[in-house]
């Protein structure tokens, strides 16, 4: 380019953007959170009786992403009749791919333009079928597994924890091979001292960072006493998932917050995000700039979700 045509269009650049500056600058300043997904078991009953329409409904409320939790098809027996166990007093009779096939599922999430980067499975599974695993991320495209919880009886002492982050780090291996990251969802135990350790250190002290990584639930962490921020400072690059759901007013598990019926009181406490006192405008820049690649609203088996999960997404892009 010639040094007067140079000259003419910088000065004419600098004077549009001195007179109309939104539309010269407008799109250097992008939202906090460009996607936006869901966890699934926010709506099972709704999924289970019409998947397409709930899909649909996800995606019209503006929701780019979703994650799908177990039991699926290849998840080994015995958690399909612990799940069967539970469901009935849920109100709905199981999960995975809510009566689809993998391809359905892909097929009716590409038509809504929704995603699938992660699912929830179990240990005992990912111990076992992580090639079945991999197989269906093929079809679905995820590239996190996690599981929501570890089982009771591996973590009822610290030594526990200690063979639990071994595990992580086989599973972590595993996945890493079949090109899978494997990530943790926290619940609420964990969080406070146990024979002056607090367990979930040695979790994230005691794994490999680059094969397991870490889902925050932010509700849970909360409830088990613990800072959200602090967590996400403390180990950055771990958090590479958030689950985003508030917290009506300030409460805590009745015990260490170690059984589902600990769980289930608090599910009453749980709002919509911004409607709580959980300060998710200082959280999630943290959390994104501390590492996490996807957050998911989740409200658990939430009443009205067309009402709920859509001021959810409309208080989260408005941060």
């Amino acid at each position: 380019m010639r040094k007067r045509d140079f000259l003419i269009n910088t000065t004419a650049v600098v004077i549009t953007a001195a007179l109309s500056p939104k539309i010269v600058l407008g799109n250097s300043k992008s939202k906090i959170l460009e996607n936006i997904g869901v966890q699934l078991f926010s709506i099972p009953k709704l999924l289970e009786t019409d998947f397409r329409g709930g899909i649909k409904m996800l995606s019209e409320m503006g929701y780019t992403e979703v994650e799908l939790y177990g039991p699926f098809p290849f998840t080994v027996d015995s958690v399909k009749e612990r799940w069967k166990m539970i469901t009935p007093n849920l109100g709905f009779s199981g999960s995975g791919f809510f009566g689809h096939s993998p391809q359905e599922v892909r097929s009716i999430l590409n038509e809504h333009g929704i995603r699938v980067p992660s699912i929830h499975a179990d240990m005992e599974t990912l111990h076992t079928r992580m090639e079945q695993v991999a197989e269906a991320a093929d079809i679905l495209g995820f590239e996190y597994v996690g599981i929501p919880a570890i089982p009771q009886d591996k973590r009822e002492t610290l030594d526990g924890y200690k063979k639990v982050a071994e595990e992580f780090n086989a599973i972590g291996e595993q996945a890493k091979k079949l090109g899978l990251k494997f990530s943790y969802h926290n619940h609420g135990y964990g969080l406070t001292e146990k024979e002056g350790i607090i367990p979930l250190t040695i979790i994230m002290d005691q794994t490999d960072p680059e094969v397991v990584f870490f889902e925050m639930d932010l509700y849970w962490t909360a409830a088990g006493g613990a800072d959200p921020i602090e967590y996400l400072e403390t180990y950055p690059g771990r958090y590479h998932l958030m689950h985003i759901k508030d917290m009506k007013e300030k409460v805590q598990f009745s015990g260490d917050g170690g059984d589902p019926g600990q769980w289930m009181e608090l599910f009453p406490y749980m709002t919509t995000a911004g409607d709580g006192i959980l300060d998710l405008s200082s959280i999630i820049p943290i959390a994104k700039k501390t590492g996490v690649k996807h957050f998911f609203v989740e409200q658990d088996m939430v009443i009205q979700p067309e009402i709920a999960l859509k001021k959810s997404i409309d208080y989260l892009k408005s941060i």
